[in-house]
């Protein structure tokens, strides 16, 4: 029964994981107009869980980071109440994010889990060096990286850009939703018509294309190209960084086969993204700075980049940082950048570890107790 628990738990996390996260790969695509939110979640949702199945072959040593291995004793790592204290200590984190729409590290959530839930059951014993070296510093490191990265980029491919002659041109796109609630006919007489009420709304975004051709083709066809495949390319590192993290802590169900393990927490994170993602994917869209899709696919770049190099060394950074640390860089360029949006995003940052941390030592005192 214990383990079946385990189990939920861990799906309960791959679902806030989901919802939290799948719509950030995709959010330059939406932020800059280039699709609808229905299509660029879709997208998101191909790319992710893509991702998820080739975690199974590429990213054996991240499972074994976030079983717990070498923080606290190997008999710790044996005990199914210190992985579902993990579990559920880091998704409800999470999944109270996602709910107030701020775009929070599900690495980071799991992080302090295991900190708190560590602390609580071996004190001193805890291997904080390896925490720090192993956990905190990429954590720290990668989006500082990302923004100073982004920024470098967008700077040489705008001097690019210009000595190729492409030119931007800034537009209107208009936006018009009509909704006609169904005309409600008398089951007396079908020609008798009850009911009927229009809605009308008209939403306008401001959006910059590029004139120009590159060898012979339309520049803003190819740089749309280039932006959807650097968005899946971003999706499935998160799928790819993501997916072992959270399937680590299921190493201890000896019964159930890791691939199993992927193949449950992929169709959960999958279903978080498509249900509950949008709060979380506006916010990352538009409320950090506005984008082109130029600028949109630098960011992604500089992403995918880091975060399928870091999935491939072990490495667990979070996506969540390195994109908006990615984005907040394009918009240091541009001046457009929000500083009231990106100060509660940092402040979400900066409250995940000590709220993870306590919901997940308090839960390991709980189902001690009770187990």
């Amino acid at each position: 029964m214990i383990l079946i628990i385990l189990f939920i738990a861990a799906c309960f996390l791959a679902y806030s994981n989901g919802a939290n996260d799948n719509f950030k790969g995709v959010a330059t695509l939406f932020g800059s107009g280039t699709t609808s939110y229905k299509k660029a979640i879709n997208w998101a949702t191909i790319t992710t869980f893509s991702g998820s199945i080739a975690a199974i072959f590429l990213a054996e040593e991240l499972v074994k980071n976030f079983s717990g291995k070498g923080l606290v004793p190997d008999e710790l790592i044996q005990m199914p109440v210190f992985a579902i204290s993990i579990a559920l200590g880091a998704a409800f984190t999470v999944f109270i994010a996602t709910k107030i729409g701020m775009p929070i590290s599900t690495t980071h959530s799991l992080v302090g889990a295991l900190f708190g839930a560590g602390i609580m059951a071996i004190g001193n014993e805890f291997n904080y060096a390896k925490l720090g070296k192993t956990f905190l510093m990429p954590l720290i490191v990668s989006p500082l990286m990302a923004a100073v990265l982004s920024l470098l980029l967008y700077i040489i491919f705008r001097y690019v850009r210009k000595k190729l002659n492409i030119t931007k041109n800034s537009g209107i796109y208009i936006d018009k939703k009509q909704d006609l609630e169904t005309l409600a006919v008398s089951a007396h007489d079908m020609t008798s018509i009850t009911a009927t009420k229009t809605t009308t709304s008209v939403s306008h975004t401001a959006v910059e294309t590029y004139n120009g051709k590159l060898l012979g083709i339309n520049a803003q066809k190819i740089l749309d190209s280039l932006h959807y495949l650097s968005a899946g390319i971003v999706s499935f590192a998160r799928g790819l960084n993501d997916t072992p993290k959270i399937v680590g802590l299921l190493l201890i169900i000896n019964t159930l086969d890791i691939k199993w393990g992927m193949i449950a927490v992929a169709i959960t994170m999958a279903l978080g993204g498509l249900i509950n993602a949008k709060k979380v994917g506006v916010i990352m869209s538009k409320k950090i700075t506005p984008m082109n899709s130029g600028q949109g696919f630098t960011a992604n770049m500089i992403t995918g980049l880091l975060v399928t190099t870091a999935s491939i060394h072990g490495l667990p950074v979070s996506t969540t940082h390195v994109s908006v640390g990615s984005i907040f860089g394009i918009g240091s360029v541009t001046k457009k950048a929000d500083p009231k949006m990106i100060s509660k995003i940092l402040l979400s940052w900066v409250l995940t570890l000590p709220t993870a941390a306590i919901a997940s030592g308090l839960l390991f005192k709980l189902l001690e107790n009770i187990v």
